[in-house]
């Protein structure tokens, strides 16, 4: 699916990636910001070309660098990097940031990080100094043309609803009911993305939750996934899909284009030996 959506003939010779949302995706904004959600140390990078910390919440690659490969293009720098200028502004931008959610108050124990509407207002300001070097009505075109990817929702149920018993959220919402109240507020966000330009994105739901590795170090004893986590990933990612026909319905197009995470995660669980 991936493959196909970046493959679409284009009327300008190169296309810009556009980058939002949380850690699955950061490439280094956060190093920029006096924050405690940060990859600057070891043992992040150690797979990475470098063999150091990039600012990457991995050990190599994360999934915008895999995809601007794909697409033939250099990975878009973190958009709070000062070498984004100039002609690396045709690349595109990643404004994400590690410990963000669709709600505002998720993270909020990691102090500064770019929250989603603010990554919203840099997306605006990027287009203002791309004008500046190729004038607004390029400008316009090669973020209409660009493609974005878009990750969020996972820390809302991690970091937000699930983070200590009987959090601030889960007394205010059942889980059935908090779930419909975050997909709502996502549809607010990217109804605002499409206002100011986006008219291709890929958005990521969330993947097996209950079995990430700090999960299961935390709460498993053999293993097993957390079946709360589980149920939130489950409830969320079809809510979220709905949501996203209706999008394109109301805008008329295919604007928005789901991406299965968790079946892709749960293909890495259940068949390893394949990867």
């Amino acid at each position: 699916m991936v493959v196909a959506f970046v493959n679409v003939p284009l009327r300008v010779k190169a296309r810009a990636f556009f980058v939002f949302g949380d850690s699955l995706v950061d490439n280094g904004n956060n190093d920029f910001l006096v924050t405690t959600a940060r990859a600057d140390s070891y043992p992040y990078g150690i797979d990475f070309p470098t063999h150091r910390p990039t600012g990457r919440f991995s050990n190599g690659l994360n999934i915008p660098d895999l995809i601007s490969e794909h697409m033939g293009l250099e990975s878009p720098l973190p958009y709070l990097n000062p070498l984004l200028n100039g002609d690396n502004l045709l690349n595109g931008a990643n404004f994400a940031s590690a410990g963000i959610g669709i709600l505002n108050d998720t993270g909020v124990q990691f102090l500064n990080i770019i929250r989603i509407w603010k990554q919203l207002e840099y997306f605006e300001q990027y287009q203002v100094r791309l004008g500046d070097i190729i004038g607004p009505d390029q400008a316009r075109q090669v973020v209409n043309e660009g493609m974005v990817l878009i990750s969020l929702g996972g820390n809302d149920f991690v970091n937000n609803y699930y983070l200590v018993p009987f959090s601030a959220r889960s007394r205010q919402y059942s889980l059935p009911d908090f779930v419909r109240y975050v997909v709502s507020e996502y549809r607010n966000i990217l109804s605002k993305m499409y206002d100011v330009g986006a008219r291709r994105v890929l958005v990521m739901g969330t993947g097996p939750m209950g079995c990430v590795p700090a999960e299961l170090a935390q709460h498993s004893r053999a293993g097993e996934c957390s079946i709360e986590l589980q149920r939130a990933s489950d409830l969320f990612n079809p809510q979220l899909n709905d949501m996203l026909r209706s999008l394109n319905d109301e805008k008329g197009d295919q604007v928005f284009i789901a991406a299965n995470t968790m079946k892709m995660h749960m293909d890495f669980i259940s068949n390893p030996q394949a990867y």
